[in-house]
């Protein structure tokens, strides 16, 4: 059974996330050759001042 965790900032709408959901299904149906309900995905939203790239929070102004 497949599963994904996918970590990303926070504020997508439920449609975008369901778009996502059943993109990465359906791909993983397609290559790995599984069902559709064996695939697990987890969606942690992360606020932008949890998360830093280069030492620098997200949440600070980038140039």
């Amino acid at each position: 059974m497949p599963t994904y965790h996918v970590e990303m900032f926070e504020g997508r709408t439920p449609e975008q996330k369901k778009k996502l959901v059943e993109e990465v299904t359906r791909v993983t149906v397609e290559v790995l050759g599984c069902s559709p309900e064996a695939v697990d995905i987890v969606i942690a939203e992360v606020k932008k001042e949890n998360w830093a790239t280069g030492g620098k929070l997200w949440n600070e102004p980038r140039p």
